[in-house]
Formats: structure tokens, C-alpha cells, sequence
């Protein structure tokens, strides 16, 4: 599925002077947008978690500040933001990750432990299963408590149809509140391949520094991968996955793309996408980009192959990617192949993604000043 690393080559000078252009230019005005709106997020989120504390003393807020960044403070996009409440005491509970649902696990008390004896007891179903679902649940009616209660409640107001803790600020952009354990040192069996062996990017020790950062378990809604014909079968599925904590890998992500020109990469693609490829749908999310990037790292394994002047064709060569992942409908995870991240997204909308993609990439190729225009 994936395009041979023998694509399509730019080789223009104009077109990484062009990038380099749309970076010191564009990708610069995102960011100041995107900081400016951050420092509104960060109050909003820790009046919320105040009034959250006060009602429930387990669920703290674990937003901090350290070397000028925001621990547990995730840019989803120019319009939405993404805050990690780590919770702590998962100590009494088993990881179970034997791939019954897709990229996600479950947490059963450990043999011997009395379900009244834990910190978490009415969350723990009749199995011994902590229960995703009914965290989120109770989370989100406290969340909606606060919001009454907040000092900025005329500019806030809870998303309603769905099980997500969504909170719209003034009706310009939106703040997940995510509930996660950190699971430090450890790595999933279900990503137990990574990194493939007969793949000389990573390398051995950057690839054990990424899996000692290990990885988060949040509670989010996966309902949607429940697709059984039969409707029994289906609520069945529902119920089983509701009670699931989904991987996320996002810190083993950061720390594969911090040498070369990686993150100036994916930050053009983030603001092509914002103005291109922001479509009905979400076909295109900075996520699936980033996961792209991550690929053409395995693909093009050398350092010299992501320095400036590579920039050009590194672009070219993700963008003709994201065209085959959404013409064939599926885009697998990068460390858990098995999930596809286009899963639950209309046939149409990835349709219309491929067509804009496609039109986005010959503009960059034959018009190097269409960058400017952008």
C-alpha cells in the first residue's frame, strides 16, 4: 500500500527556497495563533480542574509548566486542544493487552485485590474491568458542573451528542479534557513488533529510548469500531469497548522526530493542512500527518535525507502517500498497523481529501510560487 521510496523527486531549489519562505512566513503566524489561543486554554483548564478538584479529589490537575511548555497539553489543531489529566493508582490494576479491541487495552484488578478495597471501586464493572466509559462519564458531568461555576462560563458551553468531555470556547475553538494513566517504562505487547529489524531507522538505541518513554492510556470513545451485523452483537461490542483505555503513543512520536529537518516538516504539512485540507469530515488530521512523517523516516532512513535541502522532497513524498492512504480508505497506525486511522471516516470525505490532495501537491510541484499565495 504504501508508495515506493523511489517517487516522484522535486529536485528544485526553488521549491525548498519556496518552503523555506512558507516556514519563516506562515508556519510562524500559526504559531503565534496557536500560542496566543494557548494561554487562553491553560486558565480555562485550571479554573475547570479547580471546581473538578473540589468535587472529586482523585481527579487532579496534572497541567504544569516545564521548559516553557505545557506537560499534558496537546495542539489537536489551530481550533481544538487537547489537556491530559494523568490519574495515579493504577498500580492495583493488570494491563491486559491481548488485542481484543484494536489499539486499546484494559485494566483488571489484580488477582487478589478486593473491588471494595479500591480507590476506584464504583468504576469497576462486575469483572474486575475499570471502566473507561463510566470514568468518562462521571468526568464529564463534573466538567459540565464547573463550567456553570467558572468565572468565564458566558464564554463556555459543554458539546453536546457525545461522550467526550468537550468544552467550546467562545465559539471559536474547543477544549478536550482527556482522562489518562501514564504507563512509564513499559511497552505494549501489541506493538511488540517495532521497530522491525530489517528496518535501519530507528536504529537500536534511539529505538529503546522510545520505548522506555512508554505510553498513555486515555479513556475516549471507540464505539465507532463496534460493526457488527448483528444489532445484539453490536450493543455487545459497544458495552466491551466502552470499557477500554486506548494506546497513545504520542511522546514515543515526539522523541522519533526530533533529529533533522522532521518537526520543520510536519509543521508546513500541519499548516498546509489547516489551509487546504481542512475538510468536512476531518479526513486530513495533523495526526494522520504525523503518522505519514513517521513513515518516510523508515522509508528515507538517513540523516542527509532530512536535511533543508531534502525539504522539498520529503513534502512531495508524504503528500503522494496521504493520496494512496486515501484512495485505498485506510491509514495504519504507526506502531499499532493493525488500527486504521481512517476508520469511522466517510468514503466521500476521504475521496474529497484524495482530489484536494492531489490538486495541493501538483501546485507545489509546478508553481513554486503558489506557496506564497497560500
Amino acid at each position: 500500500m504504501l508508495v515506493p521510496s523511489d517517487g516522484v523527486s522535486t529536485g528544485s531549489g526553488k521549491l525548498v527556497a519556496a518552503l523555506e519562505q512558507f516556514y519563516s512566513e506562515q508556519v510562524a503566524k500559526r504559531r503565534m495563533v496557536v500560542n496566543k489561543r494557548v494561554e487562553e486554554v491553560v486558565q480555562v483548564a485550571h479554573d475547570l480542574m479547580k471546581h473538578v478538584e473540589a468535587q472529586e479529589p482523585r481527579c487532579l490537575s496534572t497541567l504544569t509548566q516545564a521548559a516553557g511548555r505545557w506537560e499534558g497539553l496537546h495542539i489537536l489543531s489551530p481550533h481544538e486542544y487537547q489537556v491530559t489529566i494523568y490519574l495515579n493508582q493504577m498500580g492495583e490494576f493488570n494491563l491486559v493487552d491481548d488485542g481484543t479491541v484494536p489499539g486499546s487495552a484494559v485494566l483488571k484488578l489484580s488477582d487478589g485485590r478486593k473491588r471494595s478495597m479500591s480507590l476506584w471501586v464504583e468504576f469497576i464493572t462486575a469483572s474486575g474491568y475499570l471502566s473507561s466509559r463510566k470514568m468518562r462519564a462521571r468526568f464529564q458531568t463534573l466538567v459540565a458542573q464547573a463550567v456553570e461555576k467558572s468565572q468565564y462560563r458566558d464564554q463556555l458551553r459543554m458539546v453536546g451528542g457525545t461522550s467526550e468531555v468537550r468544552v467550546r470556547i467562545r465559539d471559536t475553538y474547543t477544549l478536550d479534557l482527556t482522562l489518562a494513566f501514564k504507563c512509564y517504562g513499559i511497552w505494549p505487547r501489541s506493538a511488540a513488533h517495532w521497530p522491525e529489524l530489517s528496518l535501519p531507522w530507528p536504529g537500536v538505541e534511539l529505538a529503546a529510548e522510545v520505548k522506555m518513554s512508554g505510553f498513555t492510556l486515555v479513556s475516549r470513545d471507540c464505539s465507532h469500531l463496534a460493526r457488527e451485523k448483528d444489532k445484539d452483537k453490536q450493543d455487545a461490542a459497544i458495552t466491551a469497548e466502552g470499557d477500554t483505555w486506548v494506546m497513545v503513543f504520542m511522546e514515543a512520536e515526539d522523541r522519533l522526530l526530533t533529529q533533522g529537518c522532521r518537526k520543520k516538516c510536519l509543521s508546513i504539512l500541519k499548516t498546509l493542512r489547516d489551509r487546504h485540507l481542512d475538510l468536512p469530515g476531518n479526513p486530513v488530521s495533523s495526526y494522520v500527518l504525523k503518522t505519514l512523517v513517521l513513515y518516510e523516516c523508515e522509508k528515507h532512513p538517513h540523516e542527509w535525507e532530512w536535511d533543508t535541502l531534502s525539504l522539498g522532497d520529503r513534502i512531495n513524498g508524504i503528500l503522494l502517500q496521504l493520496i494512496s492512504c486515501l484512495l485505498c480508505r485506510r491509514c495504519p497506525h504507526y506502531f499499532l498497523p493493525q488500527v486504521d486511522l481512517f476508520r469511522g471516516t466517510p468514503r466521500q470525505s476521504l475521496m474529497q481529501g484524495a482530489s484536494q490532495t492531489w490538486r495541493l501537491t501538483r501546485d507545489l510541484l509546478t508553481r513554486t510560487e503558489y506557496l506564497q499565495q497560500c
